[in-house]
């Protein structure tokens, strides 16, 4: 071998080692790893700001840890965010797969990301990116298409970056994400005269369609020591007439008496007092009226009772009779609100309208309530939640609205007067039964 065939083989060897070397350092350099885009990402807990949407009958299920149980394709993961900034925004998940290994569907802003992601120990796992065009709530959606274990995931953060993910807003508080979960309670809180002896209180309460969702609670007699409304439950439908206790070591609210097929027993968990309800399939769309009595028996204890108007069975139905002891009061604090009692519905809308409000005093003097004010619970007042309103409607009506993460909410402290003229009721209180 000469010298020239010498150098040939060594410059062909050398070159090949370099074009070898190039190939392997190419990926490296072009195809950064998945966390790359996620650097400084904010995290949203889905203890507090998720939902499943899906087929409820399953053992899938959110909990403080995120969702932790995820076997059913049918199930669906919804979480809700309220950006307050436009432009970019990269989207990524906190996971981990158990077994195997998983393929996941994210669609957000109309666009969907299949990512298939494997390991045991937690990882923030990039999706894809988007384009933030308004501001307001957006959803988030996951699906399972295919695993090779028993679970998909499990997911304990949405993870958050680029310039649209700058002051966005969710449930950030890990004590409260129950509350948060249920979602903003909201009120009306009437404007009464002043030196009068409120003995009654009269309320009409009209459930839009599609706004009766499970969980929802219609209150629209309200006043210091209790509450009147109609709720829409899991599996029925009650009117509900509650009483608190008096401070403790001062008595307990006591039935004095009850309507047919009324229920009466004691509740506690947020307090303690009396409860009576009837069970009563109410509908949606149509006007309920609701009275309520209040006025000391001479004896150092105020009588409660209330009466439910059913169209249905045009009369006035009684509901119960409570004695509160150690306290010798008219009616007071007048107000109506709505609120979701089921935490996993706490992404549903719901709205009432609350109209045609009366007092009638001691003396039998009738007066109408034509303002109100907006307030809500600590969950809207902490920003935890934004989905809340309530006010006077373009009808001239009062109406309350919370849940469904809508964008725009309402004025907490907005004082609103009707100028629509009210009916005065027409009711024969020596006629109502009890």
């Amino acid at each position: 071998m000469n010298i020239f065939t010498a150098m040939q083989k060594y410059f062909l060897a050398m070159t090949a080692l370099f074009f070898l070397a190039c190939g392997k350092a190419s990926p490296v350099k072009n195809e950064p790893p998945d966390t790359e885009p996620l650097k400084g990402a904010i995290k949203v807990a889905l203890a507090g700001n998720a939902f499943l949407t899906g087929n409820a009958q399953t053992n899938d299920q959110i909990t403080e840890s995120g969702l932790t149980v995820w076997e059913k394709t049918s199930t669906r993961c919804a979480g809700y965010i309220r950006f307050t900034h436009k432009g970019n925004l990269k989207l990524g998940l906190r996971l981990r797969v158990p077994v195997g290994n998983s393929s996941l569907r994210l669609t957000v802003n109309q666009q969907s990301f299949t990512k298939t992601v494997t390991g045991t120990a937690w990882q923030e796992v990039f999706i894809g990116n988007t384009t933030i065009t308004d501001t307001g709530y957006l959803k988030i959606e996951i699906e399972g298409l295919t695993k090779t274990g028993d679970q998909f995931a499990e997911l304990s953060d949405f993870l958050l970056a680029g310039e649209a993910a700058t002051g966005c807003q969710f449930a950030n508080d890990p004590a409260n994400y129950y509350w948060s979960r249920r979602g903003p309670s909201v009120h009306l809180n009437y404007s009464l005269p002043a030196n009068e002896n409120i003995e009654w209180f009269y309320n009409e309460v009209i459930v839009p369609p599609g706004e009766d969702k499970p969980g929802s609670f219609f209150m629209s007699n309200g006043f210091a020591h209790g509450y009147f409304g109609m709720q829409s439950r899991e599996n029925d439908r009650w009117v509900l007439f509650s009483v608190w206790d008096p401070e403790s070591g001062q008595g307990t609210t006591d039935p004095i008496a009850h309507g047919e097929a009324v229920t009466v027993q004691r509740f506690g968990g947020e307090g303690t007092g009396g409860q009576a309800y009837l069970l009563y399939n109410w509908t949606a769309g149509t006007t309920y009226k609701f009275l309520t009595r209040g006025h000391p028996d001479g004896a150092g204890n105020t009588l409660y009772s209330c009466w439910f108007y059913a169209p249905e069975k045009e009369a006035w139905l009684f509901i119960a009779t409570w004695k509160r002891p150690n306290t010798s009061v008219y009616l007071s604090r007048l107000h109506s609100f709505l609120e979701n009692f089921i935490d996993t519905n706490g992404y549903m809308e719901r709205k009432a309208n609350y109209n045609n409000q009366w007092i009638c005093t001691q003396n039998g003097t009738w007066l109408a309530i034509n303002q109100a004010s907006f307030s809500v619970d600590a969950t809207g007042h902490n920003k935890q939640r934004f989905d809340f309103d309530g006010g006077l409607d373009g009808n001239g009506q009062f109406f309350l609205r919370n849940g469904g993460f809508f964008s725009h909410y309402g004025e907490p402290g907005k004082t609103c007067t009707r100028t629509s003229a009210s009916t005065q009721p027409n009711i024969r209180f020596d006629l109502l039964s009890n």
